[in-house]
């Protein structure tokens, strides 16, 4: 259990120092946000096939692959219906300050919104992660989704500063996306902990909700600035350097 809750403060904190890095800095290149969050994207999408989806397989029985199919969409389609709540990362991730400038606060506020939406199931596949029994595959998928906090913490500072929002506030807020994240990953611990049963379902899901960011938000900001050719390689060489680590804890 204190691995659990040191890992579950890991990841959501991973989230505050990205903001501290957003503070030192307030604006990021296009190329280096979108290298680092394609370097993420491909960290998750290992950890997500590695850390959930196999084990998924392996843990369902007779009947795995049929369960693992089906919680992979049911994962993606409440994420989906998620996003009709909120904007989609991509449409204000990585716009510039100056334009943020000429929008409410209230939107802003919302962005922020949407970036702790999203922490919420990214925490619990942290959590879900550790009922599979294999500590390594559940560090490695929590150290992908603390990698990808890190940028998204980055990015939230600037538009909030740019409207007006208090160093303060803009602080207490970004962490707070942080916190969610922690929260997430004690209630999927807790989930699969008391109903040993749904593991299988459970790693499925969260490794759905996991291909649905990637897929949905995170590539398609990498992508939407010119930088497709850098990202699709930090990516792959995310998604290796994950591999050959399972491998060698394996």
């Amino acid at each position: 259990m204190e691995l659990v809750l040191l890992t579950a403060l890991g990841v959501g904190g991973a989230t505050v120092i990205g903001a501290v890095i957003g503070f030192i800095f307030k604006r990021f290149s296009h190329t280096f946000s979108d290298i680092v969050l394609s370097f993420a994207a491909g960290v998750m999408l290992a950890a997500a096939v590695l850390g959930l989806i196999i084990p998924s397989v392996e843990f369902g029985g007779k009947w795995g692959l049929l369960i693992t199919v089906g919680g992979i969409f049911v994962g993606a389609v409440c994420l989906s219906l998620a996003d009709r709540l909120v904007p989609h990362l991509h449409k204000l991730v990585g716009v510039d300050n100056e334009e943020h400038s000429n929008k409410s606060a209230g939107k802003v506020l919302l962005f922020v919104m949407a970036i702790a939406i999203h922490n919420l199931p990214e925490g619990i596949a942290a959590g879900v992660g550790f009922g599979s029994g294999n500590t390594a595959d559940a560090l490695m998928l929590a150290g992908g989704i603390a990698l990808q906090n890190i940028p998204e913490g980055m990015v939230i500072i600037g538009p909030m500063l740019a409207v007006g929002v208090k160093p303060r506030k803009t602080f207490l807020l970004a962490s707070l996306t942080g916190v969610i994240e922690v929260l997430g990953t004690l209630l999927g611990y807790f989930a699969v902990s008391i109903a040993s049963a749904v593991l299988p379902f459970a790693l499925a899901f969260a490794g759905g909700t996991m291909l649905y960011v990637i897929s949905d938000e995170m590539i398609p900001e990498t992508h939407a600035h010119g930088h497709q050719r850098g990202a699709t390689y930090a990516l792959l060489v995310g998604f290796c350097i994950m591999l050959v680590t399972d491998v060698l804890l394996g």
